[in-house]
C-alpha cells in the first residue's frame, strides 16, 4: 500500500517539485539530479513522511538541503569562486523577454542568494525557517537577500527601477 502512495505522490508532485528545482538550481540538468535524488530520499523515509502528514515539504527543504550541500562541496573542492558573469539588461522588448531576463539575472546570483529568493518568494518562508534550511543565521538570510535584490535591482532598465520605486514607495 505504501508502494502505491508514493508512486502516487511521486506522479502528482514531479511537476511542482521540477519547477521547484529548477528555481533552486537554475541549471536544467542539475535540477533533474536534484529531483532524483530528492526522491531516492524520500523513498527511504516514507513510512515516516506519511506519519508527519506533510512529504511534499519534507521534498522542498530536502531539494534545499541537498543542493545547499552540493554547493559547499563544489566550493570546498575548487577552493575558489566562479567569475561572475556581468548581468546584461535586455529591457523593452516586452514581457516574454522580461521573463526571460529575469531568469538569467537569478541564474547568475550565487547559489546561496538564489536559494534565500525561492524560499523566500516562492514559499514565503521565514527568515528563521530559511535560516534553520540552509544552515545559516536569520540576519545572514536577511543580507543574502538584500545582496540578490540589489543585484536584480541593478540589472533592471531604467523604465523597470523607477516603475518599481513608484509602486513601493
Amino acid at each position: 500500500m505504501e508502494a502505491d502512495e508514493f508512486e502516487t505522490f511521486v506522479r502528482e508532485s514531479t511537476p511542482a517539485l521540477r519547477r521547484y528545482a529548477r528555481a533552486v538550481a537554475a541549471d536544467p540538468d542539475q535540477a533533474e539530479d536534484l529531483l532524483q535524488e530528492t526522491y531516492v530520499r524520500m523513498a527511504g523515509a516514507w513510512h515516516r513522511l506519511l506519519a508527519d502528514g506533510n512529504p511534499l515539504a519534507y521534498a522542498k527543504t530536502a531539494m534545499v538541503r541537498l543542493h545547499v550541500s552540493w554547493v559547499r562541496t563544489l566550493v570546498r573542492r575548487a577552493r575558489i569562486t566562479p567569475p561572475a558573469r556581468p548581468l546584461v539588461a535586455d529591457g523593452g522588448f516586452g514581457r516574454v523577454d522580461d521573463h526571460d531576463q529575469l531568469r538569467r539575472m537569478l541564474a547568475d546570483l550565487p547559489p546561496m542568494q538564489r536559494v534565500v529568493l525561492v524560499m523566500s518568494y516562492l514559499d514565503d518562508l521565514t527568515d528563521q525557517a530559511i535560516a534553520e534550511a540552509i544552515g545559516r543565521r536569520p540576519t545572514t538570510v536577511r543580507s543574502l537577500r538584500h545582496r540578490a535584490l540589489g543585484a536584480i535591482r541593478a540589472g533592471l532598465p531604467t523604465a523597470h527601477v523607477g516603475a518599481d520605486r513608484e509602486v513601493a514607495g
